[in-house]
């Protein structure tokens, strides 16, 4: 109730519960008196309508020239980073503690006790050494938890570097010199440069503003964009009270529109944002914790660890469940311990079975997926990648859609103009970048043209209804070249005024007194400029007598022809602008646009006065839009070509066979959208451009979208959509997702933010992206390329796979384990390994090999597979028969090596009964165990091996990653000092590797000879049955043939049936088993 008064009065007073946990107020330099005893709200409406100049004097800044860098640290240190207060990251101590309350390590924990318990029984308990399996138990909870902790704590921190990296930025005023700034570091008295896409950062008083709004849905949950001033209005009786003040821009507010500066008065904690924050965190009382007080992390997880997670709990139940089993039956045949045949055979079993349940549940695999997605989000960021939510490197893997925007993602984004058509007549522009001193204006018989009257006037109304701007500066190499700074569809337009001699301030010559910002809504941009004398300039069009004021549009052809009833000749005369001119005119842009050139038309409004009252304050944007833009003169065209990026066509076509289908969606010209689309090969030669372009109007043809099954039947087809505005990309994603499709969708814009956050992967442009875009995508394209997005999708797949291997691997291993103990017991030969050889065998063999396939480089033919489907399990039906089949050849390999053992060291005995009446058993039986545990570890290094592709043979790249080399050399280290160190080997471990002889070592190297061979034999099978599921993915992705339906308002337009969504048919074991895993 109190947040919500609070929204809606901005003077609502805040009781917090506990006034001594309130962090202490910010302080502001030359706050004296009374006034500081004000409460935040008041403070603000006293900020709203103090004069600005008395504002700036006392936060001690300069609107002109800002902060100096020295001042702007001294008050960062004082009031600390401009950002609202998070829980303390969890200390490594923490994080080993929160380890010891999980459930695996209880379990490890109770074996411990149970292990004491034991030897505590029997007629050992007063031998230090008969507590050594309790005692090293123990050790390795610590070693198990600490090694936990420590990869989350490192984890955490590589995340929390990624997250700096897509650190908001802004632009602020500092020692008189417009720099970029991370968020954190404006602080009070910062004069912040705000414009179209911002996020503002701090609460400001504003003190310059032009068609200025923001977006306080986030603050007041109001839906309009709110316009603000930089003027101070008295509020006229009888006028509710606004929500917020006209003069301020609050922190975390988008501006959807316009240009402005602010001078920062609160930051951080202080702001509106901050205390309503500070209210919630007050009323909902601590973190969340577990039932141990620990802080729950368990929000921050991803889908698929959170599905791992209970993969692991169901698996841990089943186990308990066999183990329980297994207890019964030892207790019931009487399976004492060997080394202390007089205890109960009840205590012995409850030990072995705690441990086999511990051995059965892959408590590796949350660690092994956290290394993974940690260390890919790292990765990604060599491809300039930066992943906001790891979630998405998840759903990378099942992407079946890409939308990209055209400009400076499939093209490079720095416009050349090539083409020109001014006063009547056309012109080739010459000269490749933004080099002004090369090329020219060429007539059509080739001659000069750059002195045509035509052409000046052309390029100098464009230039007034521009903001970019020229200029020569050193590059990363310390070499000179020219730069524009500004809007790239500008930069053309710069570069060839300069090129017909007009100079770099000429702009400055006609003071602007108006200026709306294009936006995606209008299409176009307008400014209003003094103008006076006869001619617009030296060799300009002439002016109408009485000339003061040129409005000046700028923007999509179309749309400007539209507004234009006259036109300018090449004599300078004005003649009317008849439909057929119109029409010729647009034969010219359809021309232009069939060369893949980018098109804006220029025109011009002579006027003696203003349309509107300049001096009424009431009158908004977008009225004074309205009133300067009727009767234009249209005065000419002009052609740009932005290239496609290098690599481009190349990542389209291998994105093309990985099953992904690359969506252009891009406000141009359709035949401008067409010819690009060619280029890049989004477009073949084969495709019927009537059902694979289309103009976005065409999806709204009676201003309302199609019905969902209309629009459902186009974005199956088109790969082309043109003109498009930003709500057309929500559509079209909705759309796509409707048809069971995983997309993603590029943006750079704010309108650009809803797409975003409504697809299933949202990328931002890390260059010309806005930080809304930025801030509602999951990641950001540090190059704006659209290669990266194909790579990232590559790195997405590969470090999935890598996550399966691991898992298939580690639950290959855990079923032998179970497997091989349940024999033993029911058989009755004696158990294999103690309780801590299991123990060690799960730290040593399994953890750093899993980690190494973890990390396994993406395989060649990756980017060939078809998109996963979304909801696809992580272990698939073929993957589950391939674990058991390698499962079961462990156990068999091992068990035949160990009876072999028996055989050999047991004079002929198997039998345990029997095993126990010979002399020295206790030696022999421990000489079988260590021949072989020997084995069972060389076994599992060849099946990581193996395990590093289910399909491809062990040999192949063999060395390809590097991380298992290490693992490898770890685990053989870890296996010769277990063995071979005397008094750990025999007295500890009860392992006798000295002892064994050359025939128990060769008798060892058995195990990893027929686990390779029958292995391999079983991967002929998976790779079978992972060619059919490839094989059904493309069948499902197939459309069947249907008669094309013609679409409501699209000119001969064709397209395909709706796809019927066939049921997926289930074998009896998924049936059964789904409920389970």
């Amino acid at each position: 109730h109190r947040i919500l008064k609070l929204l809606r009065d901005p003077r609502e007073q805040i009781q917090f519960p506990n006034t001594e946990e309130m962090p202490p107020p910010q302080k502001k330099p030359g706050k004296q008196g009374s006034s500081a005893q004000l409460s935040q709200m008041d403070k603000q409406a006293e900020d709203a309508v103090t004069p600005i100049d008395a504002l700036a004097t006392q936060y001690k800044t300069d609107l002109n020239k800002g902060l100096s860098t020295k001042k702007a640290a001294e008050i960062l240190e004082r009031d600390g980073p401009n950002e609202l207060e998070k829980p303390p990251k969890p200390t490594l101590l923490l994080l080993f503690l929160m380890q010891l309350t999980s459930f695996i390590i209880i379990l490890l924990m109770v074996s411990a006790v149970a292990s004491v318990l034991v030897n505590a029984t029997g007629p050992k308990a007063g031998d230090p050494l008969s507590y050594t399996t309790g005692i090293a138990i123990g050790i390795i909870v610590l070693i198990n938890a600490g090694i936990a902790a420590w990869t989350e704590s490192k984890a955490g921190d590589a995340l929390e570097a990624l997250s700096k990296m897509t650190q908001a930025n802004i632009y602020v005023l500092r020692d008189g010199k417009e720099v970029q700034v991370a968020v954190p570091t404006v602080v009070a008295g910062d004069i912040v440069v705000l414009g179209t896409g911002d996020v503002v950062p701090a609460d400001l008083r504003l003190f310059e503003a032009k068609d200025f709004k923001v977006s306080e849905m986030a603050l007041t949950g109001e839906p309009d964009d709110v316009a603000k001033t930089h003027k101070v209005k008295e509020k006229k009786d009888g006028a509710p009270e606004k929500l917020t003040p006209e003069t301020m821009a609050f922190s975390g507010c988008s501006i959807t529109s316009g240009v402005g500066k602010g001078l920062v008065v609160d930051t951080g904690m202080s702001t509106r944002i901050g205390r309503i924050a500070q209210l919630i965190n007050g009323d909902a009382g601590a973190r969340k914790t577990t039932c141990f007080c620990f802080p729950d992390t368990s929000a921050n997880q991803t889908p698929l660890q959170q599905n791992l997670n209970k993969l692991g709990a169901r698996i841990g139940v089943l186990a308990i469940i066999i183990c329980i089993g297994i207890f019964i039956i030892g207790w019931l045949t009487d399976r004492k311990d060997p080394s202390n045949p007089d205890s109960p055979a009840w205590l012995y079993m409850i030990l072995v079975s705690v441990t086999l349940a511990v051995a059965a549940i892959p408590e590796g695999i949350p660690l092994c997926v956290t290394i993974s997605l940690s260390i890919g989000c790292s990765d990604m960021v060599q491809q300039e990648v930066l992943v906001r939510k790891i979630a998405a490197v998840e759903t990378l893997g099942s992407a079946s859609v890409i939308c990209s925007d055209k400009t400076g993602t499939l093209t490079e984004g720095k416009m050349t103009m090539v083409g020109m058509y001014a006063a009547g007549n056309t012109y080739e522009v010459t000269g490749k970048g933004f080099d002004p001193e090369v090329g020219g204006v060429m007539r059509q018989d080739g001659t000069d043209g750059r002195g045509d009257m035509g052409v000046k006037s052309n390029l100098l109304t464009a230039i007034l209804c521009c903001n970019t701007t020229l200029s020569k500066e050193k590059d990363e190499a310390g070499v000179m070249k020219w730069t524009p700074k500004g809007n790239s569809s500008e930069a053309p337009i710069v570069v060839a005024a300069r090129k017909v001699g007009l100079s770099e301030n000429i702009a400055g010559d006609y003071p602007r007194v108006l200026e709306v910002p294009f936006s995606s809504s209008r299409k176009m941009m307008l400014t209003v400029s003094k103008v006076g004398g006869t001619h617009l300039c030296d060799g300009g069009m002439p002016l109408p007598a009485g000339t003061n004021y040129l409005a000046v549009c700028k923007g999509a052809p179309n749309y400007i022809i539209d507004l234009c009833c006259e036109q300018l000749k090449a004599d300078g005369s004005v003649d009317k602008l008849t439909d057929d001119d119109k029409a010729n005119i647009l034969k010219i842009v359809d021309g232009y646009s069939a060369r893949a050139l980018r098109v804006l038309a220029i025109a011009a409004r002579p006027m003696s006065k203003l349309p509107y009252d300049e001096s009424n304050d009431d009158i908004t944007t977008d009225q004074k839009f309205e009133a300067c833009r009727k009767q234009l003169r249209l005065i000419g065209l002009v052609a740009s070509i932005d290239p496609e990026r290098d690599g481009v066509p190349d990542s389209v076509v291998a994105a093309r066979g990985a099953g992904i289908r690359v969506v252009m969606i891009t406000g141009d010209y359709l035949l401008t959208a067409i010819a690009i689309a060619k280029n890049v090969n989004i477009l073949q030669p084969s495709d019927d451009v009537e059902t694979s372009a289309m103009d976005c109007a065409n999806l709204r043809p009676d201003g309302e979208y199609l019905r969902p099954e209309e629009m459902d039947m186009i974005t199956r087809s088109t790969r082309v959509f043109a003109r498009a505005k930003p709500e057309d990309k929500l559509e079209i994603v909705k759309s796509i997702q409707r048809q069971g499709q995983v997309a993603a969708m590029t943006g750079d814009g704010v309108n650009d933010a809803p797409a975003l956050n409504q697809a299933d992967i949202g990328v931002a442009m890390g260059i010309q992206g806005t930080e809304v875009a930025k801030g509602a995508s999951d990641m950001v394209l540090t190059d704006d390329n659209f290669c990266s997005i194909v790579n990232a999708v590559e790195k997405g797949r590969s470090i999935y796979a890598g996550i399966q291997k691991f898992v298939a691997f580690i639950m290959s291993v855990h079923i032998a384990e179970v497997m091989q103990i349940f024999i033993c017991i029911v058989v009755g030969i004696p158990v294999m390994r103690t309780p801590l050889q299991i123990l060690f065998l799960i730290l040593v063999t399994d953890l750093p090999p899993s980690i190494a396939l973890g990390m396994e480089p993406g395989e060649a033919h990756i980017l060939k597979m078809r998109p996963r489907p979304k909801e696809e399990p992580i272990v698939l039906m073929w993957m589950w028969l391939a674990m058991i089949m390698n499962g079961a050849v462990l156990t068999v390999v091992v068990v035949a090596v160990y009876l072999i053992s028996l055989i050999n060291y047991c004079d002929g005995e198997v039998l345990q009964s029997n095993i126990y009446l010979l002399d020295s058993y206790e030696v022999r039986l421990s000489k079988a165990q260590t021949v072989a545990f020997i084995s069972l570890v060389w076994s599992e290094n060849i099946r990581a091996y193996i395990s590093r592709s289910f399909t491809n043979p062990m040999w192949h790249d063999i060395l390809g990653n590097k991380h298992m080399q290490k693992a490898i050399v770890m685990a053989q280290i870890c296996l010769y000092v277990a063995v071979l160190t005397p008094y750990l080997s025999d007295r500890i471990l009860g392992l006798r590797g000295l002892e064994i002889g050359f025939f128990g070592w060769v008798l060892a190297l058995a195990g990893p000879v027929g686990c390779f061979i029958l292995s391999e034999s079983c991967k002929l099978i998976s790779a079978y049955q992972a060619k059919k599921h490839q094989d059904s993915l493309s069948m499902a992705d197939t459309p069947p043939a249907a008669a094309p339906i013609k679409v409501v308002g699209s000119k001969n337009a064709k397209m395909a049936a709706p796809v019927p969504v066939q049921p997926v048919k289930k074998g009896w074991f998924q049936c059964c088993m789904g409920g389970i895993f």
